[in-house]
């Protein structure tokens, strides 16, 4: 069975709009990818679907049978397709191999912090074999609000001991973070979850009613020391492959190689296998010894790319792309050309033809 993600998050993360984001990554990067869509309040699908639940369910008819809410029927739903387990289990068989699965849940943060449908699924799919990571994802808006990061990170603290999965929080749409306002802090303080105590004073200012209650809750989240989060930005192709990186060592996908690279001599050939089962003597201890290396590895240069110079770096990224863009343009025009010659014939004339 294959690598892949569970894509959790409240509503308006930008879980779908992540989904089709990764399905055009991994089509460019010619890694083999299916989505399976979990939502069936989700009508207006943006990514090629492989498995969509709304052929064995839809919201709309659960609400109108048993005359329940949106957000009764859709934990209803996933009961149903807990109980029916062996409709997803028939249609992921039919899958490839080596495709990387991305499940695309509803945006009901219930379904990932309390609700026990989505964790037995999960269940049953490592039981398969599959290797799963949770991709939580939060609007990174809410950091520019001390309350609100602090319910983000109680939320995502939640889901991480709820869902019991390797686990990557994710800071979605970074690079409209400035349109919310100033941070208080740099951007490493919010993804390092650095020492809390430092928002104390802005706790106490939006609400001194419940500063010690507000005060508990930061100590409670260091205590576990668990959380922390990736930035994305998901039109930036760098972010993509940064969290793309995390993820696949949070996985172990790092230390699969692909099938056409040899096996190591004196080996057993393995390369008809599963990409689950698939060794990688080659690249194991590098790969999990190594720091995460790139343009997006690191914190500071996100903050200087969207926060701090992002005006600077969209005239250059401008300016590149034009530059790309009358390459393409002259190596077409050179293409066109070459079709255009002519070679002059050399047939040898009647006269000068040989006799038999």
């Amino acid at each position: 069975m294959p690598f892949g993600e569970l894509v959790c998050g409240s509503p308006g993360s930008g879980k779908s709009t992540y989904c089709y984001g990764k399905h055009q990554l991994f089509t460019a990067l010619h890694r083999p990818i299916s989505i399976v869509n979990l939502d069936p309040a989700n009508d207006n699908i943006p990514y090629p679907c492989a498995i969509d639940i709304s052929s064995l369910i839809k919201l709309e008819d659960v609400m109108n049978e048993f005359g329940l809410g949106p957000n009764g029927g859709m934990l209803y739903c996933m009961e149903y397709l807990e109980a029916n387990y062996d409709w997803l289990e028939d249609r992921l068989k039919e899958l490839d191999k080596d495709d990387y699965i991305l499940f695309d849940l509803p945006g009901q943060v219930e379904l990932s912090t309390n609700h026990p449908s989505v964790k037995n699924i999960i269940r049953k799919l490592t039981k398969s074999g599959f290797r799963l990571a949770a991709v939580h994802l939060c609007d990174a808006h809410y950091v520019t609000d001390a309350s609100k990061y602090v319910s983000v990170l109680m939320l995502s603290l939640r889901a991480m001991l709820h869902l019991e999965l390797p686990h990557i929080n994710v800071l979605s749409k970074v690079d409209l973070i400035t349109q919310y306002g100033d941070l208080d802090f740099n951007l490493d303080f919010y993804t390092e979850v650095q020492d809390l105590s430092h928002l104390e004073n802005l706790l106490n200012q939006q609400s001194p009613r419940y500063a010690a209650l507000n005060m508990q809750i930061c100590s409670l989240i260091e205590d576990y020391g668990l959380v922390g989060f990736e930035t994305l930005a998901v039109e930036d192709k760098e972010s993509m492959l940064h969290l793309t990186r995390v993820i696949d060592k949070a996985t172990g996908c790092v230390f699969v190689p692909p099938p056409s690279v040899g096996q190591p001599p004196d080996t057993v050939d393995a390369s008809h296998m599963p990409a689950t089962q698939r060794p990688n003597m080659y690249s194991l201890m590098t790969s999990a010894a190594g720091p995460i290396r790139g343009p997006r590895s690191d914190v500071r240069d996100v903050q200087e790319r969207w926060i701090d110079a992002r005006e600077e770096y969209d005239a250059w990224e401008k300016a590149q792309w034009r530059k790309e863009g009358l390459q393409v343009q002259e190596e077409a025009a050179r293409q066109r050309a070459k079709i255009r010659e002519r070679t002059p014939s050399s047939k040898p004339s009647g006269s000068q033809a040989k006799k038999p």
